[in-house]
């Protein structure tokens, strides 16, 4: 399939998969909204800056999982100790993730695609890194389908260039599928032992 097709026919099964998405899950989108205004307050979405295609900062939404706890001092404590039970059961299910379904109706993300990473890594780099903003973030992809969190930068990097690399509708689907059971399965959310991840700084 021609690359220019097969980008038309992404965006609109991204339309139409997310709206679907969003029709479906609206119940629970609105419990989950109650809960976390209920245990952590307002606000209920943590919005963020990520890089999306060729870099370019959009606003990515969540459902908020941390608390504003700070030390003696005013400075937030670290994101292990601001982590609640409600934000760690929203991780390992990822239904922290589901209002990027908003940042794909808006054409910033797609449903498959690498991980919105932090601002702070674009200077970090390598020009063949850099490849993983070729297209649009997703908010699964085939490093969340391959050990997400639990393997290690090299790893990732590594897995978001393959999908580049080999990109189809079949990969999409495929990789759509095997996000629902690692859903299930809940692995690979965070590195073993640790509730957050390390972040990177190059190399």
């Amino acid at each position: 399939m021609a690359p220019d097709a097969y980008r038309s026919i992404k965006r609109v099964s991204d339309l139409l998969l997310s709206l679907l998405a969003i029709l479906l899950l609206l119940p629970l989108l609105v419990l989950l909204a109650i809960l976390v205004r209920i245990k952590l307050g307002s606000p209920i979405l943590f919005r963020q800056e990520r890089p999306g295609l060729h870099g370019k900062p959009f606003i990515m939404f969540k459902f908020r999982t941390m608390t504003d706890a700070r030390d003696t001092g005013g400075q937030l404590l670290p994101d292990d100790k601001r982590l609640t039970p409600l934000g760690r059961f929203l991780r390992q299910t990822s239904l922290d993730e589901l209002p990027e379904l908003i940042n794909v109706l808006r054409g910033e993300m797609s449903l498959v695609g690498p991980r919105p990473l932090l601002m702070e890594y674009l200077d970090y780099y390598t020009p063949e890194q850099m490849r993983r903003h070729d297209v649009l973030p997703g908010i699964t992809g085939w490093t969340a389908v391959n050990g997400r969190n639990a393997l290690n930068w090299d790893e990732k990097f590594s897995l978001d260039l393959w999908y580049i690399d080999h990109q189809s509708l079949w990969l999409d689907l495929k990789i759509l599928y095997l996000t629902i059971w690692k859903v299930l399965e809940r692995g690979g959310v965070s590195q073993p032992g640790r509730d957050t991840v390390d972040k990177f700084q190059g190399g």
